[in-house]
């Protein structure tokens, strides 16, 4: 994150000042008409009926949201530690009891969002919304810096969370206050786009893997998610494409020890230095110089018809050409283009010279992208990744990055990947997924679907039932005897039956 730079840069040694002001001046020159964009989710409450109404709420970027689908769930407000920053007292005092997951509602401040929905999880929640403390328009709460998560649990995080105004917080404890059951449904199904039977999709990315927690996350992603990536494109379900960030150093700089050892093409492309030490280890423009050439792969391998190329290239050059194994160079990466049959010239032909006072083409291109276009707004936090040009949020995982794709195709027309028992679980199996159900007759409102479950009342041997497939379904219509006997009495006596069941 361009932020998360200038606060480590912040505390190194004085013969860094320079490159701090030159990172300085770069980000503050280019926030200065940045645009990012929240993306949300929409809040329904169901009940009480005083307060039916529908509000957004910001997505948190960690945890797994539900793209695609919905939850139905009971909203609990605890009577002490609201804040969320201490864990809650007993096993899972949260856990519902009721067919209807918790979730749980919070407070802002005093410790990190991931912190607050970390305890909800741990407490039984099945989501967490934060209430903002302050009257403001929504913002997105991200996950903090690895020197603060030093038990891991942001990626342990597995739940929904969102953030919710100040004034739809306050009614919501008003009425728990009172002892009303609030009843809400978070829903996602219109956070993702699907519009056509092609998902189009992004990742703005880094080759640099000395850059902590990110790098790590990132690189990660690539590797677990690429079996899935390639059976996509090469199926023509998707069309992916890399992306990577890149600065300029302002022409007051740009002959600068700092701004040579950063950039290439004189100053126009930048990254900054991967150890935040000129001194040793390698530079910024070692990084952009590799981020060009991942480009250029792609590039080229798109023209052959073997984008997924990609994947295994970025793949494989993080094993064989690791920093930390001193082997991040040129070389290195020409032999992994080698043994994926990559055309090397056509390759060095698309990175061009970097050394040349021009402009890149290809870097300038990306320059280009990383402002806000259309719904997507600015790329500023590495790694991003962009569905149907809607910014993804929570964690780069396989399944939850799958998922929201999934989510982005028209209905009906999804792949048989996102139909697999890896990516869609019978939500049904436990508690019957919260819905009405006759165990006697064995008939039951819930009904599995990719995009989460429904509580729908059902049609069974040609009788409607009708409810709000939560809490009750009726049989109606004439043949409604015929199933448990309209849940009527009845008896048998002398081999006939008796029913109070009437179809008038």
């Amino acid at each position: 994150m361009m932020m998360m730079m200038i606060t480590c840069m912040a505390s190194s040694l004085s013969k860094k000042l320079t490159a701090l002001l030159l990172i300085l001046t770069v980000v503050f020159s280019s926030s200065v008409s940045a645009r990012f964009v929240v993306e949300k989710s929409s809040i329904r409450v169901l009940h009480p009926q005083s307060l039916r109404s529908k509000h957004d709420s910001a997505i948190g970027n960690f945890g797994i949201p539900d793209y695609g689908g919905f939850m139905v769930g009971s909203v609990i407000y605890p009577d002490k530690g609201a804040s969320g920053c201490q864990p809650f007292e007993g096993d899972k005092p949260f856990k519902s009891k009721f067919p209807r997951p918790t979730v749980l509602l919070l407070d802002r401040g005093e410790c990190y969002f991931a912190l607050k929905v970390w305890h909800g999880q741990q407490a039984g929640a099945a989501a967490v919304l934060v209430a903002d403390s302050v009257d403001e328009p929504l913002i997105t709460m991200d996950s903090p810096e690895e020197s603060t998560d030093a038990n891991g649990y942001v990626e342990k995080i597995g739940i929904p969370s969102a953030l919710i105004d100040r004034a739809f917080g306050l009614s919501l404890k008003e009425a728990l206050k009172k002892g009303e059951e609030v009843v809400i449904k978070l829903d996602w199904t219109e956070s993702m786009p699907h519009p056509d039977q092609r998902v189009e999709y992004e990742l703005w990315t880094n080759s640099n893997d000395e850059c902590g927690i990110r790098c790590d996350e990132q690189m990660n992603f690539v590797k677990n998610f690429k079996g899935h990536a390639q059976i996509l494109e090469r199926g023509g379900y998707t069309l992916f494409t890399p992306h990577y960030i890149t600065w300029y150093c302002p022409r007051a700089f740009i002959l600068s020890s700092q701004c040579k050892s950063q950039c290439i093409n004189h100053g126009r492309y930048c990254a900054p230095d991967p150890e935040q030490d000129f001194g040793e280890g390698y530079q910024g423009k070692d990084v952009v110089f590799e981020n060009l050439r991942q480009l250029c792969v792609h590039r080229v391998a798109n023209e052959s018809n073997r984008s997924w190329v990609w994947w295994d290239y970025v793949t494989d050059f993080h094993i064989r050409c690791s920093m930390k194994e001193k082997r991040y160079s040129k070389e290195c990466a020409e032999e992994v283009m080698k043994s994926l049959d990559l055309p090397i010239e056509k390759i060095r032909k698309c990175i061009g010279d970097p050394e040349a006072d021009v402009e890149n083409e290809v870097l300038k291109t990306e320059q280009e992208f990383q402002v806000g276009r259309g719904s997507r707004g600015d790329v500023t936090i590495l790694p991003t990744l962009v569905i149907n040009d809607v910014q993804y949020r929570g964690k780069l995982e396989r399944t939850a990055v799958l998922r929201a794709i999934c989510a982005g195709f028209k209905e009906a027309t999804e792949p048989q990947i996102c139909l697999t028992g890896d990516l869609e679980t019978n939500e049904c199996l436990e508690r019957n997924g919260g819905c009405w159900q006759d165990t006697q007759a064995n008939i039951t409102a819930c009904k599995d679907t990719f995009r989460g479950r429904l509580c729908e009342c059902p049609i069974v041997k040609g009788v409607q039932y009708r409810g709000d497939g939560y809490i009750s379904c009726q049989a109606y219509g004439p043949a409604r005897c015929s199933i448990n006997n309209g849940g009527c009495w009845s008896d048998t006596k002398n081999g006939l039956t008796f029913s109070a069941c009437s179809v008038q």
